[in-house]
C-alpha cells in the first residue's frame, strides 16, 4: 500500500492552535503537500510569518485570529472559510492548554479555561467542520490531538483538571464516530495519542515539571506531524481509530 496525501491536494484543512509547536509543524507538512491550510490561533502574526516562509510550497497557509475559548470566534472563522475558500475536508483539533495548579487549592478560572479550550472549543470546531462535510457530502477526516492523560491517570505535579479534559476528548471521539455511523457519513475520526505529557517542552511549566521532563524521552513536533500525515494518507476505506506515538524508551 503506497501512502500519499495526493488526494487532499487543493482541499481545505483547518488546524487549531497553529501558531507554534505541533500545530505549526502540522500546518507546514500539509502546505508542503499541496493542501490549503487555515491556521486558527490568537497569535495570528506568528502564522502570517510562517505563511510568508511557505510561499513557494505547493499549498497555501492562511491565518485567522481565533480564541478557542470563544464560540463566536470559532463560528466566524469557519464561516469565513466557507465563503472564501470552500468547504473543510480536514480538521486537526490541536489547540490545548494546561495551567499548573492543584485540585485541593486551585483556581477555578484556570480549570474553566482548560475545559473551554480542550473540550468546548474542540466540540465547537468539530461541529462547524462537520456541518460543511455533511452539506457537501465530503469524505473528510477529523483528528483530535490527545494525551496519555486521556487514557490513564498520570502522576504529575500540578496536572489538576487537565487529565479529565483529555479523558473527555477520548469519549467525545468515540461518541462522534457513533454519530457519524448513524448518519451514514464517510468521515474518519482519529484520536492521536502522545505518550509523553507536554510533548514539546513548555517554558511556562513550573520548575518541578520542567525538571521532570528533562529526564524523559521527548518527541519533536515534527514527529507528531509525520504521524498525522500518515493517518491522512491512508485510503478512504481504512479507519485509524487511535494512533499512539511514543519516543523510544518511553513506558506507557
Amino acid at each position: 500500500m503506497v501512502l500519499s496525501l495526493e488526494r487532499w491536494e487543493g482541499k481545505v484543512a483547518v488546524v487549531t492552535g497553529a501558531s507554534s509547536g505541533i500545530g505549526a509543524a502540522v500546518s507546514q507538512l500539509l502546505v508542503e503537500n499541496g493542501i490549503i491550510v487555515v491556521g486558527l490561533a490568537r497569535r495570528v502574526d506568528v502564522i502570517e510569518a510562517k505563511a510568508e516562509q511557505l510561499q513557494d510550497k505547493k499549498g497555501q497557509l492562511y491565518a485567522l485570529k481565533t480564541d478557542m475559548r470563544s464560540e463566536t470566534d470559532i463560528v466566524n472563522a469557519f464561516q469565513w472559510i466557507r465563503e472564501n475558500l470552500g468547504p473543510v475536508h480536514i480538521l486537526v483539533n490541536n489547540a490545548g492548554v494546561t495551567l499548573e495548579n492543584n485540585l485541593h487549592d486551585g483556581d477555578s478560572e484556570a480549570w474553566r479555561m482548560i475545559f473551554d479550550v480542550n473540550v468546548i472549543g474542540l466540540c465547537v470546531a468539530t461541529r462547524e467542520a462537520m456541518k460543511m462535510m455533511l452539506d457537501y457530502n465530503i469524505n473528510g477526516h477529523i483528528i483530535h490531538l490527545n494525551s496519555v492523560s486521556g487514557h490513564k491517570i498520570v502522576n504529575m505535579p500540578g496536572i489538576n483538571v487537565y487529565g479529565a479534559s483529555k479523558h473527555a476528548v477520548t469519549a467525545l471521539a468515540g461518541t462522534l464516530k457513533n454519530e457519524i455511523n448513524a448518519l451514514g457519513a464517510k468521515i474518519k475520526v482519529t484520536v492521536r495519542l502522545v505518550a509523553t505529557e507536554m510533548t514539546t517542552m513548555n517554558p511556562n511549566s513550573g520548575p518541578d515539571r520542567l525538571e521532570m521532563m528533562k529526564s524523559l524521552p521527548v518527541l519533536k513536533a515534527e514527529d507528531i506531524a509525520e504521524a498525522i500525515g500518515y493517518c491522512l494518507s491512508t485510503p478512504e476505506n481504512v479507519q485509524i481509530n487511535e494512533l499512539t506515538i511514543t519516543p523510544v524508551g518511553e513506558q506507557i
